[in-house]
């Protein structure tokens, strides 16, 4: 087992990372910019190391700072959380150059999976269901016009090296489709300094559904259920919930098979999650494949009373898994809680916080490295907690979150809690009755 591990990220998933470490007796390293010298993952590791100015590109995305921070500490792993380097796979060659374990999959199951035309090519090889699209990237846009005509409008245009909903246009009508292959072009060519694009089917009224799966140096992938993810606003996951309200048993074996076809066709090493798109058939479609820890496995951990942490580590140190495939025994919800103002278009709200009440009691958990007196940057993501609720059914687990989100208190900025408050009343999404444009038509008062 390693000795030392160096988090290459921040915030709150630095300090979850820095729990399960303690618990397996592994000293942590916590790295930070300038900006993020107060932050509670700097003050809960065994060591800390500043690494930068407040911009990423000069901090948590620079690679040779972090290295540096790794060999003057010993360091024998890194962990990079979500975000920022997680998914780079010329970072995980650097540290196996280094004699460093990333901990995660190897640097080729990153591009595999990175590219989502070439993870689509791969996907299709192992028999996984993928949308109807083009089969490569597009060449042009009369080429565009011919293959929107055959598979017949609407239909999604894409960056390959896409993310976060960039590079991204759903066509309606043909006259939309040059201007709309134009800036998904331009866009993916600011955002990923990569401007091929694709074009799929555009499926209407989609639920987002992942299955989280993980698997070990020796061949063998398992998967830990799924999460609904359809709660989202410009593409963006606002809530996650599992059991998903969508979910049949019938279809929970078929897509766990498939997300083990899909884990198991690049031999998969490390926790990870397979996205897809379910239709109001439940015909449902490969996505794309996330290589790292998400923001939201604390769903999954709670319902399967399962440390997802704990197991990468382990994966990364080649111990093997079980293989055993789980299902949910409980219901759990979470709630992304971000500094921004709910009624003023999610504009950021970075700023000092006043005053701070976490909320407790029977089934609620809180991931979170804020503070009454911390001061939120303007540099970075703006999620400040994570809110997960769980109980025996839905409508307790709803009722528990409605109570928790009552007695959080976070006064100084501006939160998006007041939408999750709405959201928990609100009867079509207490009945189940959502899809991915959802949050098009919900209004708040």
């Amino acid at each position: 087992m390693f000795k030392k591990i160096l988090i290459a990220n921040r915030g709150e998933i630095a300090l979850r990372i820095i729990r399960t470490c303690k618990e397996m007796g592994i000293k942590t390293v916590a790295v930070y910019s300038t900006a993020d010298k107060d932050s509670l993952h700097v003050k809960f590791a065994d060591e800390a190391v500043c690494i930068g100015k407040p911009q990423s590109s000069e901090s948590y995305l620079n690679i040779p700072h972090l290295m540096a921070a790794a060999e003057i500490t010993n360091a024998d792993a890194i962990h990079p959380g979500y975000g920022f380097l997680a998914e780079n796979a010329r970072f995980a060659e650097i540290c196996g150059e280094h004699g460093i374990k990333f901990i995660g999959p190897t640097p080729e199951m990153i591009r595999r999976m990175g590219d989502k035309m070439t993870a689509k090519e791969t996907m299709i090889a192992a028999g996984v269901p993928v949308i109807p699209g083009s089969e490569g990237l597009l060449q042009s846009v009369e080429e565009a016009k011919v293959l929107a005509k055959q598979m017949g409008l609407p239909v999604i245009l894409k960056a390959t090296a896409g993310g976060g909903g960039k590079g991204m246009r759903v066509v309606w009508d043909e006259s939309e489709l040059e201007n709309a292959y134009n800036m998904a072009k331009n866009e993916a060519r600011a955002a990923f300094n990569n401007d091929g694009i694709y074009m799929e089917k555009f499926v209407e009224e989609p639920r987002h559904i992942e299955i989280q799966v993980a698997g070990d140096q020796y061949g063998k992938v398992c998967h830990l259920s799924e999460r609904d993810c359809s709660i989202q606003r410009r593409h963006q996951k606002l809530v996650e919930e599992s059991p998903s309200p969508f979910m049949t048993p019938e279809l929970r074996e078929k897509m766990g098979e498939a997300a083990i076809k899909a884990a198991s066709a690049i031999n998969y090493e490390s926790v990870g999650t397979i996205e897809f798109l379910v239709d109001k058939h439940r015909n449902f479609y490969f996505m794309e494949m996330n290589t790292r820890i998400q923001v939201e496995h604390g769903v999954t951990e709670e319902v399967i009373n399962f440390d997802l942490v704990k197991e990468q580590i382990k994966i990364a140190a080649g111990i093997p898994i079980s293989g055993k495939n789980y299902t949910p025994q409980m219901h759990a919800i979470e709630c992304r809680i971000n500094a921004e103002d709910p009624y003023n278009d999610f504009r950021p709200s970075p700023g000092k916080i006043t005053t701070l009440h976490i909320p407790g009691g029977h089934g609620v958990r809180v991931d979170s490295h804020i503070y009454a007196g911390y001061v939120i940057p303007p540099y970075y993501d703006s999620m400040v907690a994570k809110i997960i609720t769980m109980a025996q059914t839905r409508e307790e687990a709803i009722n528990t979150m409605e109570r928790a989100l009552s007695e959080f208190v976070i006064e100084g900025v501006k939160t998006t809690i007041p939408f999750h408050q709405q959201l928990m009343r609100n009867e079509d999404f207490r009945k189940g009755n959502f899809t991915t444009k959802f949050t098009e038509t919900f209004k708040l008062v």
